[in-house]
């Protein structure tokens, strides 16, 4: 408990001094400055850059926007890029030359809007967002004169941006109260997704548990879901602030198979407490502290409910969803770990706002202490074991959670026989015929749960081919052979064994006849992040990826499209708006 206490005390102190930390960076303004010099037979680009940052070669594109958006970067004299950490740079200073003869070729205008896109990073290791510089050239009949003209600096339009960079931006540009409460109604939005429904019978069992010796009354049960709630915003915070500046994603680290295993036992402690069998407390010197207060019992609770609430949001709820990819962005780009740390608080908190709900429920209608409440508490011991099947899903085959799940419901279905009740009678029939059709999925060797009919099905469904089939890549060397060899737009997808919303995108999306289809015309990629190894995070920070899932998309002519980019799950019909935007 010590430990805890003094990383939650380092961690916010830290970033409440970010301030300093964030000198040694600089600003987007300090690290780029660019330049437009209208001559005479030319349109003259020089980007001066500041100490120990660096661009990439690859990012550096020239386009004409109008009438229609035209490339041009391969038909300019770009100067010689160096390696640099097994990438092609430019440091110092970028001079571009753009004849006009070369822009009249592609369409004979009278006036041009020039747009010059790059991106670069500092060598301390902090990756600036993507930069667009636009310029608007009149080419006159007389003589044309000189002209220096110096760019005020601007990130790309929003048009150009995606939901994610989109975030980003809004945290740099809005007042405080108005970022505050947008990322409120982000968390709101995201309590509807499945980060927080692994929470609910957690915070219902200790609900529950609470109530055995006392009545609940709707001012405690909102005060224990408070506890629990703010305990879970505070480990969001610390992550994503830890996430934000050192790169480091914690809750990557938290999914570890021996990790997961070791919660895993932890919800059966749990759930063998509840079935009576001993009662879990406190280490005896931390009761001793608490009790010295006029409500240590009462304090002791609160302990243990604050600790869970923080362990269940990095190890229970891992989602990444555009407003935390965006407020890590932002945090990453300019090491304001103050608000973007307030900013994720927030949003944790909109996500507790269902979880508060319960509290307030459980507490204004749960009847007083009495016999019922063994059967209540005993169900929950059920359900707290099913979390603990729930997160080895993570870890082990499919066959093996099925033969656990079919464990648990034998075992409920016999609890139940033993009642003698018509009501437990009925629901142990149906579980013992659950039971029997997962046996037959364990058999005809099905690997989800959900679906034990899948091996016995897919005869007389669709063949395999109508399926969407990803290669794998393991680092960036593979992607690019992979990228150069496709002669069609590629689609990179983020994934991870532990990412509960990249089954929902192989299980939904991935397997909707529409998607199916858009998606046969371009080349499939996948990497797997599961080990979190040196390959997996150089591919992440080269495309700012914050953690799965993540899709990165590049067109026919293998230019990355920016505002294609997505974070988190899209269902089939935004996922497919993406696309039908992006690629016409």
């Amino acid at each position: 408990m010590k430990r805890i206490l003094l990383l939650l005390l380092v961690t916010f102190v830290y970033s409440f001094s970010s301030t300093a930390f964030a000198q040694k960076f600089l600003e987007p303004n300090e690290a780029f400055k660019p330049i437009f010099l209208k001559s005479k037979n030319s349109l003259d680009f020089k980007l001066e850059l500041g100490t120990n940052i660096y661009l990439y070669d690859d990012k550096i594109k020239v386009f004409i926007n109008n009438p229609q958006k035209i490339e041009i970067t391969k038909e300019l004299n770009i100067p010689k890029a160096v390696a640099y950490q097994e990438f092609m740079v430019h440091f110092d200073v970028l001079n571009l030359s753009i004849p006009y003869e070369l822009l009249k070729s592609k369409v004979d205008l009278k006036e041009y809007e020039i747009e010059v896109k790059f991106q670069g990073c500092s060598k301390e290791g902090l990756c600036y967002a993507p930069i667009g510089e636009k310029y608007k050239l009149t080419l006159e009949d007389s003589k044309l004169k000189n002209e220096t003209v110096e760019i005020k600096k601007e990130a790309l339009e929003s048009t150009n941006l995606n939901e994610t960079d989109l975030i980003a931006n809004s945290l740099k540009n809005n007042n405080l109260l108005l970022v505050l409460a947008t990322f409120f109604g982000f968390g709101l939005l995201l309590s509807l997704t499945p980060c927080v429904f692994p929470m609910i019978p957690i915070l219902s069992s200790i609900i529950v548990g609470a109530s055995k010796n006392e009545s609940m009354t709707a001012t405690k049960g909102f005060l224990l879901s408070l506890v629990y709630v703010l305990s879970m915003s505070v480990a969001y915070t610390i992550a994503g602030i830890i996430a934000g500046i050192f790169g480091a994603n914690l809750q990557v680290a938290l999914q570890n198979p021996y990790v997961l295993v070791v919660f895993s036992l932890i919800f059966v402690a749990l759930a063998f407490s509840m079935f009576g069998f001993y009662e879990i407390k406190l280490p005896e010197f931390l009761q001793t502290r608490l009790n010295k207060s006029t409500s240590g019992k009462q304090n002791q609770g609160l302990v243990g409910i604050a600790i869970m609430g923080f362990l269940s949001a990095l190890i229970v709820g891992p989602c990444v969803a555009p407003p935390l990819a965006g407020a890590l962005v932002y945090i990453g780009q300019t090491g304001d770990a103050v608000l973007g740390g307030m900013a994720l608080f927030v949003m944790s908190l909109g996500m507790g706002v269902p979880l508060l709900l319960i509290g307030l429920g459980a507490g204004r209608f749960m009847p007083k202490p009495g016999g019922w409440m063994e059967g209540v508490t005993k169900f929950f011991g059920i359900v707290m074991l099913g979390v603990a099947i729930w997160l080895l899903n993570r870890v082990l085959d499919g066959s093996t959670i099925i033969a656990l799940w079919v464990l648990l419901i034998l075992g409920t279905a016999l609890y139940l026989k033993t009642l003698g009740h018509g009501t437990a009678d009925l629901v142990s029939s149906f579980l013992f015929i659950a039971a029997v059709v997962l046996i037959v999925g364990i058999i005809s060797g099905a690997k989800d749960p959900l679906n034990p009919f899948e091996k016995l099905t897919i005869l007389q469904s669709k063949p395999a081919a109508n399926e969407l089939v990803f290669k794998k890549v393991k680092n960036i060397a593979e992607l690019e052979i992979a990228i150069k060899n496709s002669d069609k737009p590629v689609i990179l997808d983020f994934w991870a064994t532990w990412c509960v919303a990249c089954k929902e995108f192989e299980e939904i999306t991935f397997k909707d006849e529409a998607v199916i289809k858009k998606l046969q015309n371009f080349t499939l990629l996948q990497v797997d992040v599961t080990q979190n190894s040196d390959d997996d995070k150089a591919m992440q920070k080269m495309f700012e990826v914050v953690g799965p899932p993540a899709i990165i998309f590049w067109d026919d002519k293998k230019q990355m499209v920016q505002s294609a980019k997505i974070v988190g799950y899209k269902n089939p019909k935004e996922f497919l708006e993406i696309i039908n935007k992006n690629f016409q």
